[in-house]
Parts: structure tokens; C-alpha cells; sequence
């Protein structure tokens, strides 16, 4: 059986429920208590990754990212548009019923990597 947004819910991470939202698969009430609880759930990981594991935490900067060395801004911002893009073009792929198995972008969504 195909992933069905109704039954699994797929609301992978914020962008994916803001995109359910403009596609108004979901009502900006349910869009924003998935989108705080999303976050709750990430600060809660943070949290548990330090008290267990307080020297990589520290070591590593504290999870906070940064920009590469060899890498500007505008080559990061343009990252961060593209990636949770074809994160949700990949979940709105699967999830639509009128796709027929066929379609040749299907299997890498459902890959085993």
C-alpha cells in the first residue's frame, strides 16, 4: 500500500506541513500545532543528545550549523530553498492518488538507501 498523507500523516518536518498547508490539504490551526509540535520534538532531541552524549554535543558545536569553508550565503540560502523543495515535490509525489505507479520519479522515494 502507497504512503497516504491521512492515514501516516507525512508531516516529515515544517516545510512538508506548510507545503500540505498552501495546498490546503490542512487548516492553519492543524499547520501550526504540527509546526510547534515539530519543534518541541526537535528541541527535546537536542536535549537528550547532550545529557547522553555532553562531550560530542560540546565538540561538535553544539549542533549549530555553519556556513562551509569554500561556500558564500547566497550558494547556502539557495541549498536551504532547494532541498526542503524536493523534499515536499517528493512527499505531494507519492501522496497524490492520480499518479499512476508508472511514473518514473516514484522509486527513488521509495529506494532503500
Amino acid at each position: 500500500m502507497f504512503f497516504s498523507i491521512r492515514v501516516a500523516g507525512g508531516h516529515i518536518n515544517p516545510a512538508v506541513t506548510f507545503g500540505l498547508f498552501l495546498a490546503r490539504k490542512v487548516s492553519l490551526i492543524r499547520a501550526v500545532m504540527y509546526m510547534v509540535a515539530q519543534s518541541l520534538g526537535a528541541i527535546c532531541r537536542v536535549r537528550l543528545v547532550k545529557a547522553f552524549m555532553k562531550s560530542y554535543y560540546n565538540c561538535l558545536g553544539s549542533g549549530a550549523n555553519s556556513v562551509a569553508s569554500g561556500y558564500n550565503t547566497s550558494t547556502t540560502l539557495g541549498a536551504e530553498i532547494i532541498g526542503p523543495f524536493v523534499l515536499v515535490y517528493t512527499v505531494f509525489s507519492t501522496t497524490n492518488p492520480k499518479r499512476s505507479a508508472h511514473d518514473s520519479h516514484i522509486p527513488v522515494s521509495r529506494s532503500n538507501f
